[in-house]
This record gives structure tokens, C-alpha cells and sequence, in this order.
């Protein structure tokens, strides 16, 4: 369950704000985070998990058994551009864009083992052996 943004043309340093806030939550938590955060980067972070969200869908996988697992924001192309300046030179500005990588992953939900009593962690995606 990935999902992938190229050349989000905003600088990392600011996406990254607001991908440390969803990491490792629950998908109805995040988005609910994100719809009510004042950064410019929390409408296109809910589309790309809401994307990721359809990608599950597509495999099978309920939604309230995902969550964040990964969520990276990579440097992307820079846009070099100048600014004229004082006595005809003319400073460099730099416009950054952001590569952003979104992973889901299944919760591990407690199985009780009816031989020992004692709860066992398994993935319900995961054969048993």
C-alpha cells in the first residue's frame, strides 16, 4: 500500500513539519489532523494518503486496520532563479520541490492461542506456519 508525490513544488524543510505530525498514526486520526492544520502542505499530504487509503482498498485491506508506517520527504529538482539586485548583479533564488513517499501498514491485531491461554501477536495478512 504505497503512494508516491513528485515535484510538490514546496520546500522539504516545510513538508517535513508536517509529516512528522501523521507518522505512525492511525489513517482516521491523520486525517483527521490534517484537516484542520494551518500549513500549506496538509491538503496535498491528505490527498496522497487518501490515495494510498484507495491503493489498500484495491488489495483487500480494511481501513481501520492501517496506519502510517512510513512517510519520507526526499529533495526533489531545485529551480534556479535570480533576483536582480543593486548595481546590475543579480542574486540566485532557489525554488525547491519535495519528493514525498507514503507506506500503510496493516496493524498486528492480538490472536488468543487456545492451547497456552497467552495472546499471540500475527498479522492477518501473514500465513501462519
Amino acid at each position: 500500500m504505497k503512494a508516491f508525490l513528485k515535484n510538490y513544488r514546496q520546500a522539504p524543510r516545510k513538508v517535513r513539519l508536517v509529516a512528522g505530525l501523521i507518522k505512525g498514526k492511525s489513517v482516521d486520526e491523520a486525517i483527521a489532523i490534517l484537516d484542520f492544520l494551518a500549513k500549506r502542505a496538509g491538503f496535498p499530504i491528505k490527498k496522497l494518503l487518501l490515495s494510498a487509503v484507495a491503493n489498500a482498498l484495491q488489495a483487500g485491506v480494511e481501513k481501520e486496520n492501517l496506519f502510517i508506517k512510513e512517510l519520507r520527504v526526499d529533495k526533489g529538482i531545485v529551480m534556479k532563479r535570480m533576483m536582480p539586485a543593486a548595481m546590475g548583479t543579480g542574486h540566485r533564488i532557489n525554488k525547491r520541490t519535495s519528493h514525498l513517499s507514503l507506506i500503510l501498514a496493516e496493524k498486528v491485531q492480538p490472536v488468543k492461542n487456545s492451547k497456552k491461554g497467552t495472546l499471540k501477536k500475527v498479522s492477518p495478512r501473514v500465513p501462519l506456519k
